[in-house]
């Protein structure tokens, strides 16, 4: 019974456009929820301004006990939560605050979405991710591409290459 009540985070599943929507009615119903925002610079004809958008197109991050999953599922906009090999993914709490200090720090964030292999993993030494481990996709310059593996997507930003060490060989 006791495991029933630990809350972890899950990835759900949203209607193309319904990210913000999902987040506010998940919240109305008490539902701890977190929808990662990104500060773009859009640019019209006569000025430059800074909006945010979703950063994790069509997702919602929701962190829940296994009896409050099916309040999230009947919840309008959401599909459903996003299997990774045959269950809902959960991602760790070390990630969600990974993603928040990164959109705290960074503007403009690209997001690719990744299909997952093995690359080498790098402790990262200095700089707003110092002590985080992770997978490199691809270093070019001081452009490094950082994957947090359990939602599948890679966080791109600029990390000065002598503030990563290999940790593997």
């Amino acid at each position: 019974m006791a495991a029933q009540t630990i809350r972890k985070w899950f990835a759900v599943y949203t209607r193309p456009r319904w990210e913000k929507k999902v987040y506010k009615l998940l919240q109305e119903k008490g539902i701890e929820t977190y929808c990662p925002l990104n500060k773009v610079h859009r640019k019209w004809s006569d000025r430059i301004k800074i909006v945010e958008e979703p950063l994790f197109k069509s997702y919602v991050f929701v962190k829940v006990t296994e009896e409050e999953k099916n309040p999230v599922r009947m919840t309008h906009g959401v599909v459903n939560f996003v299997y990774w090999l045959g269950k809902p993914a959960v991602i760790k709490e070390k990630e969600i605050l990974v993603i928040k200090r990164f959109l705290n720090d960074h503007h403009d964030v690209e997001v690719t979405p990744i299909d997952i292999q093995p690359g080498k993993k790098i402790l990262v030494r200095g700089g707003i991710l110092m002590g985080q481990e992770g997978t490199v996709k691809a270093v070019r310059h001081k452009k490094v591409e950082v994957i947090i593996e359990s939602i599948g997507f890679a966080l791109t930003a600029y990390v000065d290459k002598s503030k990563v060490v290999v940790v593997d060989k």
